[in-house]
């Protein structure tokens, strides 16, 4: 079992920049394929990019080329940088660790694009 804390989250003007933070409480080198999700008011939650153990990466359309992420073993954390911010992105993101059907969540963290 993993424990999920994400960070980062707050209110950004449009065309800004935020960095999410996602500590797990172990280690998730080779372990685990992460992900980063989004939930906006009233929609389904979404893929928005994920990582797999052997490192190979997928983003959602929307934000290919204004988004990354990346992973840093050694504090067993995944960062989701976000560019170029508009008000579609305004959602609640969370943090998903898989391991086969074994799928582990954290409490998400509010991203507001606005003006």
């Amino acid at each position: 079992q993993v424990q999920l804390v994400e960070s980062g989250g707050g209110l950004v003007q449009p065309g800004g920049s935020l960095t999410l933070s996602c500590a797990a409480s172990r280690s998730i080198y080779g372990i685990y394929d992460m992900g980063w999700y989004r939930q906006a008011p009233g929609k389904q939650r979404e893929l928005v990019a994920s990582i797999a153990r052997g490192g190979s990466t997928n983003y959602a359309d929307s934000v290919k080329g204004r988004f990354t992420i990346s992973r840093d073993h050694a504090k067993n954390s995944v960062y989701l940088q976000m560019n170029s911010l508009n008000a579609e992105d305004t959602a609640v993101y969370y943090c998903k660790a898989a391991l086969y059907e074994l799928q582990y969540w954290g409490q998400g963290t509010q991203v507001t694009v606005s003006s």
